[in-house]
């Protein structure tokens, strides 16, 4: 479901990004009300809470906005939600170390009381094998969001980019889109039969560019097969434009550096965000330093 932006909050998001933080941290146990397969390796799980609709926040053109998902422990069965304090989160006695993950926001159905969130499916971790195992009635623990980032709405021109793990953020910058502008999105996926269906906002001039990891052409000097399809985008150091690319964190480096120094395109114009890192848990992607330097 779209949500809708007043003339009000346009105006007042041009130029940079900016964070808006809540005054309180959601906290609810989610329970799985149906499952959806989008692609073989990709499945959307939706979910309902008391009070979601009218208590979840959920603001139009913040497609980076996420949650902390809490998973059971896969040995015990055990979900472990932290509460909230002023001295951080605190645990039940004798509770074990909580299993949680954060997932972008895919959307929000207020009218069904409904949280939508798209999981990749792998087994070589707790969420992809609870996502791949999920049916209705399942139950997850849920913090967050902690905040907006609200992306400026009055660029002429976006460039969106990044891998399966980042595709809930692009669809949503794709289906957000001001009317008028203009986005080229560079997506990776494993094959043609990872590409999923989206849906361009009104009066959106959609250039969308699937590139295939197992089959795609990778130059010596690039690290992924997304900075070489990234780099074949013409983006002039003098256009104002907004590029956000989002993905394994040490992929991104080389793709910052060429966004920001050979290019040379203001800081304020990119965002780069490591969702994840090979061999890390809970990767801190708020720091700019997870993408390098």
């Amino acid at each position: 479901m779209t949500p809708t932006t007043s003339s009000a909050d346009r105006s007042e998001r041009s130029g940079t990004t900016r964070i808006e933080l809540l005054p309180v941290l959601g906290r609810r146990l989610l329970h799985v009300v149906r499952v959806e397969t989008i692609t073989p390796a990709y499945r959307r799980i939706v979910f309902t809470a008391a009070n979601l609709g009218t208590e979840f926040p959920f603001r139009d053109f913040a497609p980076t906005d996420h949650v902390k998902l809490f998973f059971p422990d896969p040995r015990t069965g055990e979900l472990v939600l932290p509460v909230v304090t002023d001295r951080g989160w605190e645990y039940p006695d004798g509770s074990g170390a909580p299993i949680f993950r954060d997932y972008t926001v895919r959307a929000v159905d207020p009218l069904r009381s409904e949280l939508m969130i798209d999981f990749v499916l792998h087994d070589h971790g707790t969420a992809g094998r609870w996502a791949s195992r999920a049916r209705p009635g399942d139950v997850l623990g849920q913090l967050g969001p902690r905040g907006h980032v609200l992306h400026p709405l009055d660029y002429p021109r976006y460039v969106v980019a990044g891998d399966e793990t980042a595709l809930p953020a692009v669809a949503r910058f794709i289906e957000e889109a001001p009317a008028g502008s203009h986005m080229t999105a560079v997506i990776e996926v494993a094959d043609a039969a990872e590409e999923q269906p989206l849906d361009a906002a009104d009066g959106l001039d959609l250039d969308l560019r699937w590139v295939h990891r197992d089959t795609a052409p990778i130059s010596p000097a690039h690290s992924s097969a997304l900075e070489t399809a990234l780099r074949t985008v013409d983006i002039s150091p003098d256009e104002y434009i907004f590029v956000f690319v989002a993905g394994e964190a040490t992929a991104l480096t080389p793709i910052r550096r060429y966004l920001r120094r050979e290019l040379g395109l203001p800081k304020e114009q990119v965002d780069v965000d490591g969702y994840w890192k090979r061999g890390v848990s809970n990767l801190d992607h708020h720091s700019e330093d997870s993408t390098g330097g």
